[in-house]
């Protein structure tokens, strides 16, 4: 050590926990990778029923109380915007247009949060006014917020 520098205030890389990103968020953009990768192999032709059967094997992976969410999601969105492309974002089901994700899928559980989220891109025409919300905090689906979902589903791809 030198003169300016004590055992207190020295750090070494292996001292250093945190990069910017949690564990979850580096996981996330790790499954990102792979879906990259993946969809690279499948080629630009790849059908559609792939990226469902994708999204559908991660959905039944999750936690109770978010597989429950993410199904009734994945059938609203299939039902409300059949154009859509079920496709998995970042370890998430996504739904696409022209390749680009207009509406996701968070599960509660993949980054620790107390609730599972529904969100919106910028691909989504939802504007109204100078702001609108794009992202939702779901703990449960009643029969109004189903309806809710699928009509904003609808104006996302309108």
């Amino acid at each position: 050590m030198n003169g300016t520098q004590n055992a207190a205030t020295s750090t070494t890389a292996a001292d250093k926990k945190f990069d910017g990103f949690t564990d979850e968020e580096r996981a996330a953009m790790k499954e990102h990778a792979k879906e990259l990768k993946k969809a690279a192999r499948r080629g630009s032709g790849a059908a559609k029923a792939d990226g469902e059967r994708d999204v559908l094997e991660k959905i039944a992976e999750m936690k109770e109380s978010d597989r429950v969410l993410a199904e009734r999601f994945h059938a609203i969105v299939t039902a409300s915007a059949p154009a859509l492309s079920p496709k998995l974002w970042y370890g998430m089901p996504a739904y696409a247009k022209d390749g680009k994700v207009v509406c996701f899928f968070q599960s509660a559980e993949k980054f620790k949060a107390r609730y599972a989220t529904i969100g919106f891109n910028d691909i989504a025409t939802l504007d109204e006014g100078t702001m609108w919300p794009t992202a939702f905090a779901v703990t449960e689906l009643t029969a109004a917020d189903e309806a809710r979902i699928a009509e904003l589903v609808k104006r996302a791809v309108s």
